[in-house]
This record gives structure tokens, sequence and C-alpha cells, in this order.
């Protein structure tokens, strides 16, 4: 990772692991995530210096718990089925709920899939990796659907416009019936909040939040297309000591109108 220089949105993807794997590396973690913790330590990049103490360490932590769930339901449920990760950047996912069976894409913008093919390389000839935005619905060909298809999108949908989130959601809910999608939102104060605050902590500059979600709104996510049949909130699970037994996983204390931040998962109908 020597030379590094990623700006705008592919920037986050060095903080998440940079979290993830502070996290994992506690004797006491809520997440295990061996894989994060080594590519930490072998990166010759200054974490500390350009990002400042992870203090948030631990809610990106329950954050990647919650989408590990999801995805875990649905390989119980589909254990040879297809993974789709947009924009995954340096996510280690797959190899903390891999059954051994599962099929994983991997889709993600040049510049950040040249630093993940580096850090990550493929391990499985069941992992594939497709270089592009998440928006060249050409990826929507390389997926594999006749055993079931999930779509996993961390940190990713609060950056795009709101048209460009609705015929993403749109898009997904067409070309895989009978599939699902799960995603992250913001709230407005969330995203105020975090504006304010990136800056005085880290040395990189915080691309701006274009798409933010009220609690109030979740199931107002449904109206993206006829053929998303049902939206169903995934609560963050419970940490470690006060803040990440109460205040992470209901998170409505930072939100007069809900929580400030939620993972939703929607569901295709079969056409």
């Amino acid at each position: 990772m020597s030379g590094i220089e990623l700006t705008g949105v592919p920037a986050t993807m060095l903080l998440t692991l940079y979290y993830r794997a502070s996290e994992a590396a506690r004797p006491d973690t809520v997440l295990s995530d061996p894989r994060a913790v080594r590519v930490l330590e072998e990166a010759d990049f200054p974490f500390r210096e350009r990002l400042g103490p992870p203090r948030n360490a631990q809610f990106v932590a329950l954050r990647c718990k919650c989408f590990d769930a999801a995805v875990t339901e649905f390989l119980a449920a589909h254990p040879e089925g297809t993974v789709v990760s947009l924009g995954e950047g340096l996510e280690t996912q797959f190899w903390r709920v891999d059954n051994g069976r599962a099929r994983w894409l991997t889709v993600d913008l040049p510049e950040s899939m040249a630093v993940r093919e580096k850090v990550l390389p493929v391990e499985s000839g069941r992992q594939r990796q497709l270089a592009c935005s998440a928006l060249d619905f050409t990826w929507c060909d390389a997926v594999d659907a006749s055993r079931g298809v999930l779509i996993v999108v961390q940190g990713v949908l609060p950056y795009l416009r709101p048209p460009e989130v609705r015929t993403l959601l749109s898009t997904c809910a067409q070309r895989f019936p009978g599939g699902s999608i799960v995603f992250d939102t913001v709230s407005r104060r969330m995203g105020e909040m975090a504006r304010r605050n990136w800056n005085r902590k880290h040395d990189l500059p915080m691309p701006e939040f274009h798409w933010t979600v009220e609690a109030t709104d979740q199931q107002r996510l449904a109206t993206a297309d006829p053929n998303i049949v049902e939206v169903r909130d995934r609560p963050m699970p419970a940490g470690r000591g006060l803040l990440g037994r109460w205040l992470m996983p209901a998170l409505g204390l930072l939100s007069p109108g809900g929580r400030a931040a939620m993972v939703t998962q929607l569901y295709f109908g079969r056409g």
C-alpha cells in the first residue's frame, strides 16, 4: 500500500479498514476479522498519522457485523448462492462469512480495485473481481443468479445522487427477481455531524453525502420499483460497554426523528 493517494469516495476504504482492523485486534473485540488485522499490520501506510485514533472503530465493526448477519442468513438458505459486493473497497467480509460453497463478486471503481488486487488478491475460484462503477450495470451480466443473489452495499449509497440510488435499486429489483439487497443509510443530521467532525479528525477530505434517509421514510424505499415487495430493518447488534450495548443498537439518541443510521434490506418479488 506504499504510495497510495486515494481521493473522494475511494479514500474512505482506508478509514473503514483501519477502524475494522483496530477493533478486531482487541482481545475483547466485537468482530473477529484476522484478515483485516493482517492487512493492517503488513500495510506500508501511516494510518494513525493520517486518520487519527480509531475512536469509531466499534461502531464500524458493529455495522460490519450487521451486514455479516444478513449474508450468513442468505447463505443458510442458499449455500451456493452469489453475493455481489458493490463498492467493496478493502472489506474482508468474504473471509469472515464464507461457507466454502458461496460465489462472490466484488465490484468497485478501477482505482479502488487496483489497491484491492494488491492487498486482498483472489484466493478462491469462487471469487471474482470486476473493476467498474456500481452504476455501470454491465456488472449484472457477470452474476450467476441461478442459486440465489444477495447484493451487499456498505458505505456507498449516501455518496450517490438520489436519482442514481433509485436507478440502482430499481435495476437490481428487475434484474434479480427473488433476490435482495442490503445497504446502509444515514440521516440528514448524522451526515451533518459527520462532516463537522471529519476534517478535525482526519487528514483526508470527506466526500459529500448526497442521499440521506430518515427512519420515518425507510418504508418508502419500496417505491423505487414495483418488484420491491418487502423492506426489512436490520437493527445494529449490541456491542461492548455502555456505548456498544445501549447507544449503538438504538442510535435514536442522535436523531429526534428516529435512528441516525440504519441498515436496510429490500426483498424482490419473483416477477
